[in-house]
């Protein structure tokens, strides 16, 4: 009778949960290192913003062992989960893997009065080279700029894809955009020390870009995050600044009456820069004064010069009367 009614519950679970697990997506099987890490994007609908989350393990979802939660017990053991609620991905990091990790998991949302709604995945962790990784998992551009993307795989053949997780794909021989940003994947197919390389340029990055993507390469996905920010000016200044650096060479030419001269002429500019506009009113001032007292002095002179016209006109007519009255 056990097992009839675990049946039936198998099924009314599968038919009110399981229904509309598109809500929520993320990679199907990933290869790591042993001792290594990961890193798992966990895509959920907008619908989920304030719900909790959790990472569970085992291969049957109905029976799975809860790991980590959004609300309590973010972390345990080597396992921690975030969430961000405005991209809406949940990610969870798995430290110091070992053989016994290698296991199915699922990224699961909680719901009220429904079944929870989730997805799984697989994680194969090798004690040697891992069948498909990154040189890193998070790379960051500027807007306009580009980012490169190094895939390397241990075997060869098998489509490479480039996918954003969520949305569109761009394959090997077939580039294309991805919201907008041009993206181009080559394939080589020589052997390196690392693997073979499919390597994925995205170009033209927009503040879009910025999200988790995947690379893939047969039925391995391995999750990559790409930051995409705005150029600043002081970005552009420490640039230009490093380029007209001198070498330890070019120092040493340097004369040292150049070196002696460069901290006279600094300050100057450096006191004009700050202090221009004080200097620019005592001239105005200066100038104002200059002009007041020429007009005081010729203004002097004309006083003085019409005083001694005045004293001799008054003496040339005293003098004129004193003779009339002696001819008289």
């Amino acid at each position: 009778m056990a097992p009839h009614l675990l049946l039936v519950l198998c099924i009314l679970f599968v038919l009110t949960g399981l229904s509309d697990t598109q809500l929520v997506s993320t990679v199907s099987h990933v290869s790591v290192k042993k001792g290594g890490f990961i890193t798992i994007p966990c895509l959920y609908d907008l619908i989920y913003r304030n719900h909790v989350k959790y990472w569970c393990r085992g291969y049957y979802w109905l029976v799975c062992s809860t790991v980590v939660h959004t609300d309590h017990q973010k972390t345990s053991g080597n396992t921690s989960i975030s969430d961000d609620i405005n991209q809406q991905i949940f990610t969870v990091t798995m430290r110091r893997l070992s053989s016994s990790d290698s296991e199915y998991y699922w990224c699961f949302v909680e719901r009220k009065n429904e079944a929870d709604d989730g997805v799984g995945l697989q994680i194969s962790v090798s004690p040697g080279t891992p069948e498909l990784y990154v040189d890193q998992q998070e790379l960051t551009g500027v807007v306009g700029g580009s980012v490169t993307v190094r895939c390397y795989s241990s075997k060869l053949g098998g489509s490479g894809r480039w996918c954003r997780i969520g949305g569109l794909c761009v394959a090997v021989g077939h580039p294309g955009a991805l919201d907008g940003t041009f993206v181009k994947l080559v394939q080589e197919q020589r052997e390196t020390t690392k693997g073979y390389v499919l390597m994925v340029t995205m170009s033209g990055l927009m503040m879009e870009n910025t999200g988790w993507y995947w690379c893939e390469k047969g039925d391995l996905q391995m999750p990559v995050h790409v930051t995409v920010n705005q150029a600043t000016t002081t970005q552009s200044t420490t640039t230009i600044t490093t380029t007209q650096t001198p070498t330890t060479h070019q120092t040493s030419l340097i004369s040292a009456e150049s070196i002696t001269s460069q901290p006279t002429v600094t300050p100057s500019v450096t006191t004009d820069q700050n202090n221009g506009g004080t200097d620019e009113m005592q001239q105005e001032k200066n100038q104002r004064l200059e002009h007041t007292f020429f007009y005081l002095v010729k203004a002097g002179n004309a006083m003085l010069f019409l005083l001694c016209t005045i004293v001799s006109v008054v003496k040339f007519r005293k003098n004129q009367d004193q003779d009339d009255t002696k001819d008289a």
